[in-house]
């Protein structure tokens, strides 16, 4: 008896990869303004209500079994981790950028950035810090990111960390934070300012409204100095005294320029 073609089609896509027919883990869901690429599935999903987290803010190694880092962000709150499994055509970095992206078009502050080995081994992150093995690959396929949600969710924190196995697997692991405490005032690395102005072309500091804060004048001149190449405008009602305030501080006056537009606060951009 003939089979019709239609049942062995049927057949034979019934015995693929069950990964085909895959689905996300019961009960969980995607984070908010977190976006999600396409046939992307969620294989790990965890909602802990009371936790004391440690987030990492630099380069992460093991010293006689504790784990060393250079800066921290210490919070307890209710922590949700989801781990995303990418399709074949995916990469780690795309689903990192876009979830970058996104949480930056809603405000969120970036407090920490590395890339590659400038994070450390990636084992560490993924048994150390993340707890989840499925995260362990090369160490020069990783990339990890600490975010702050703006108000009103300032006591948000977001995790990311996205990483290419050797068995071309890729994943994105993102964590929130629900911060129980007020937390603070946190500020960014000025590694990670040099990284996203060479990334993005730009930086924006809304709330440097004023006259040149100390914190910040030495977090941006020290980020500025790390690439003494390139040079940059400065835009913003307080414009002129911030670049008096950075050459005073040791960047060289013939890379700052004042811009001409407007700006809420000082924004910062990358010229060459």
């Amino acid at each position: 008896m003939k089979i019709p073609s239609r049942f062995i089609l049927a057949l034979g896509l019934g015995c693929l990869s069950p990964l085909l027919w895959a689905s996300d883990v019961p009960g969980s869901s995607d984070l908010p303004d977190v976006p999600r690429l396409a046939d992307a599935q969620i294989v790990d999903y965890s909602v802990r209500p009371d936790v004391e987290r440690i987030y990492p803010m630099g380069s992460i190694r093991k010293i006689s079994g504790r784990l060393r880092f250079e800066g921290q962000v210490n919070a307890r709150g209710q922590i949700t981790a989801v781990t995303y499994e990418l399709p074949a055509e995916h990469s780690a970095t795309e689903a990192f950028t876009a979830a970058r992206e996104a949480l930056q078009k809603q405000g969120a502050e970036l407090l920490f950035w590395c890339q590659a080995r400038d994070c450390g081994e990636s084992s560490l992150w993924a048994n150390e810090v993340f707890g989840n093995s499925k995260l362990v690959g090369s160490d020069e396929q990783q990339s990890y990111l600490l975010l702050r949600r703006a108000a009103p969710a300032q006591n948000q924190l977001v995790a990311l960390y996205g990483i290419n196995r050797g068995n071309r697997k890729a994943y994105l692991h993102v964590e929130q934070m629900q911060a129980s405490a007020d937390l603070g005032e946190l500020l960014p690395t000025s590694a990670t300012l040099q990284r996203q102005l060479k990334s993005t072309g730009e930086l924006d500091f809304p709330k440097l409204a004023g006259d040149p804060d100390t914190q910040w004048l030495t977090l941006i001149s020290r980020a500025l100095n790390l690439d003494a190449t390139s040079r940059v405008s400065l835009t913003g009602a307080k414009a002129g005294a911030w670049r008096d305030a950075l050459i005073a501080n040791g960047v060289r006056a013939s890379r700052l320029e004042l811009g001409d537009g407007q700006a809420k606060g000082l924004r910062i951009e990358l010229l060459r």
